[in-house]
């Protein structure tokens, strides 16, 4: 097993949130929403940097897709124009790929929950890319989604409190083992919680000064 292959396997097993305890960067911008609650991103990046609405390029980019990755597309702050509805992200689905992150709309809301692919954008809208294949957009480059800088091959995570982008490292790696285990403490942290032992043992504060100015 490769090394990226065992890192998404060990963050196949992470809560997400836990992550957020020890890292800062590489989170999106929190009104980057799941439009297909309940669900679980987890892949690599393929980018596309999206330009004058064009629908094509979409569907170009979806017939590059690897199984595992997740298309993610930055449409230069579009939210007007939806470029995934049900037949894309349909498309997707069946390239094998893991999700779908758009930093703008999408359309078919019902219809994406139902067809169980994650898909993360900040809204949806009537109004769709159109069928020009102009040629301006860009598919595998380094591209800024919701805020952060994303590279093909990144990993991305996804749940239904955000997104988060990652370059893999041993650093990481090292970081994902330790989130692992305090997800594996938690459960009896709660039971402590649960059993009326004192917060301060609980919660293992150990600030020397309180401000109480609040």
């Amino acid at each position: 097993m490769s090394d990226v292959a065992a890192l998404l396997a060990d963050l196949a097993q992470v809560s997400f949130p836990t992550l957020g305890h020890v890292l800062e960067e590489g989170f999106a911008d929190p009104l980057l929403r799941q439009q297909t609650p309940g669900r679980r991103l987890l892949g690599r990046a393929a980018t596309l940097q999206l330009a004058d609405h064009d629908a094509c390029a979409v569907n170009h980019a979806l017939l590059r897709l690897q199984p595992g990755e997740v298309l993610v597309i930055a449409t230069g702050g579009d939210r007007r124009h939806a470029c995934i509805g049900l037949v894309t992200a349909s498309a997707a689905l069946v390239a094998g790929a893991h999700g779908l992150v758009v930093d703008g709309l999408v359309t078919d809301s019902r219809e994406l929950v139902d067809l169980g692919l994650p898909v993360f954008a900040y809204g949806t809208s009537l109004c769709t890319t159109k069928l020009r294949d102009l040629g301006t957009s860009r598919f595998g480059v380094e591209i800024h989604c919701a805020g952060v800088k994303v590279r093909p091959g990144d990993l991305v995570l996804g749940d239904d409190n955000g997104v988060l982008f990652l370059s893999p490292s041993a650093d990481l790696a090292a970081t994902v083992i330790a989130a692992l285990a305090t997800d594996a403490a938690e459960p009896q942290l709660l039971q402590r919680l649960r059993d009326g032992n004192p917060l301060a043992e609980v919660l293992a504060i150990t600030c020397s000064t309180v401000d109480t100015s609040h």
